[in-house]
């Protein structure tokens, strides 16, 4: 199974990124990401045998990072990966915090660093205008384990498991 870790927004969020994307003036083959899509991945970790989801769910759990507002303030066309995404030009610390960590639970070696962002358009082949975004505000109060199935025409995400961010009372 392929698994990853992640953020997923809530309705008003997705409201908000779904209004951007739908201002994208796309030329085909490009699609749109469905919002029940959107989502910001903390860590991939691939292909995963059964057996070592146990680890993974110990892992999801032992995290002890604060609750996070994210501000996504700007859409990018990313040319190798032929997508447009709603990114985080400023990395809340807090969001930071439980990206390394997650890493290094997981002994991920990883050469970049974290570009917090939303997928909004898949098969970009050619740069589009981008327009000036206002800054959506996103409040992330838990994250998850999820499963990728990619074996249909789409890819469909479920949910492992999923565990509460700490309020400000209790940070560690």
């Amino acid at each position: 199974m392929r698994l990853f870790f992640a953020l997923w927004p809530d309705d008003a969020t997705k409201a908000q990124l779904t209004r951007v994307a739908a201002q994208l003036a796309l030329a085909f083959p490009s699609r749109l990401v469905p919002a029940a899509k959107y989502h910001l991945t903390l860590a991939f970790v691939g292909e995963a045998a059964s057996s070592r989801l146990p680890a993974l769910l110990k892992i999801g759990a032992k995290q002890q990072a604060p609750r996070c507002k994210i501000a996504f303030d700007a859409t990018e066309f990313w040319a190798n990966s032929q997508v447009v995404v709603a990114a985080a030009q400023k990395i809340p610390a807090e969001l930071l915090k439980v990206w390394e960590q997650l890493h290094r639970d997981l002994a991920l070696r990883t050469q970049h660093k974290l570009r917090a962002h939303v997928t909004l358009a898949r098969k970009v082949a050619q740069a589009p205008v981008l327009q000036a975004m206002s800054p959506i505000e996103w409040r992330s109060s838990s994250f998850g384990l999820y499963r990728s199935d990619t074996s249909g025409a789409e890819s469909a995400y479920t949910v492992v498991d999923s565990w509460p961010l700490l309020d400000e009372r209790q940070n560690p």
